[in-house]
């Protein structure tokens, strides 16, 4: 058993490892590829006004995303108070950004939210919470792909529409709840998605969400994305790179896509080399510097969001020692 301990932690090592090497391999091929005295005045000259109405939009949107996982948990009949969500939300953004792993912020959310709440109802509700952001992200693209085709190639044009249909079907599926059972049916309870395991409760919690809920979820994420999307805009405006909003529109689906690569450390180097692909084809015609240098200034919407998130788990820890302290002292 210590044996199978051991090669799992090893494997866990490796697989971090892989994910800081490939992140910085894409890095380094994206800085390149720039011109650093460019992307120095970039930062030289931004607009300090709308850089700081770009990160309180970024905060707002964590609010929003907060509101979005109290419905969820409310849905299945879990009652947390919206601070301590919010509390969850910034910790777990911290987590994602710092840690080798895509989930990590999900994971904490989930082992955070009390002894109380039930892991597999939680673990639910998170899924739900990030797929619906994903639905309403890729028909906010679909949709503008009619007005805003025309700035973008049709081979772009037509994946974004593959992919927007691929999320919508396979979210129907998903929450439709009796179709995806009977196929699993067959399995190992502990791999079935009708079984009483882990997957099969976290299943439940899923399907017990509801089309009300799930409805009112996605249209808080489209309301969020579009925040989003326009935080991105004036991030670009404030750098004073030439973009257009459908553009933003367009590829912004893209970008978040490609952020579930699972060997990357929080999308370093492939954002930044997605956005030198999209920005820089015809029709939008950034240099190579300008497209990475707003791909590093998404970076820190999240990245500040993340640090309020570290200092929120510093003080939480440090106050659970001293009540420790203050209970042997007593």
């Amino acid at each position: 058993m210590f044996e199978a301990v051991t090669s799992t932690r090893n494997r866990r090592l490796l697989l971090n490892i892989l994910r800081v090497v490939v992140s910085g391999g894409l890095l380094v091929w994206v800085v390149a590829t720039i011109e650093i005295d460019e992307l120095l005045n970039l930062v030289r000259d931004a607009e300090i006004g709308l850089l700081a109405l770009a990160y309180v939009l970024a905060v707002i949107g964590l609010l929003l995303r907060a509101l979005r996982w109290q419905l969820l948990l409310n849905a299945v009949g879990v009652s947390v108070q919206f601070g301590r969500i919010v509390y969850l939300y910034f910790v777990g953004q911290f987590f994602s950004t710092f840690l080798p792993t895509g989930f990590a912020g999900d994971a904490m959310k989930v082992l955070e939210i009390g002894e109380k709440v039930d892991r597999a109802e939680a673990t639910g509700t998170v899924i739900v919470d990030r797929l619906s952001g994903f639905v309403s992200l890729f028909l906010i693209g679909a949709i503008a792909l009619p007005f805003a085709g025309s700035l973008v190639p049709q081979e772009l044009a037509a994946l974004i529409g593959i992919l927007a249909m691929g999320v919508l079907g396979g979210s129907i599926l998903l929450f439709e709840g009796r179709l995806l059972a009977w196929i699993t049916s067959p399995l190992p309870n502990a791999l079935s998605l009708s079984g009483d395991g882990f997957l099969g409760h976290t299943y439940s919690a899923i399907v017990a969400c509801g089309g009300r809920a799930v409805l009112r979820a996605v249209a808080i994420s489209t309301l969020f994305n579009l925040e989003w999307m326009t935080a991105i805009y004036i991030l670009a405006q404030a750098l004073h790179i030439s973009v257009s909003f459908g553009h933003v529109v367009l590829f912004t689906p893209l970008a978040v896509t490609a952020l579930l690569f699972p060997f990357a450390v929080s999308g370093l180097g492939v954002r930044e080399g997605l956005y030198v692909t999209l920005y820089t084809q015809p029709g939008v015609d950034l240099t190579s510097t300008a497209a990475t240098g707003l791909g590093l200034a998404t970076f820190t919407l999240d990245l500040c969001n993340s640090l309020i998130g570290g200092v929120l788990y510093l003080m939480a820890g440090a106050r659970r020692i001293m009540e420790k302290q203050n209970d042997k002292l007593e």
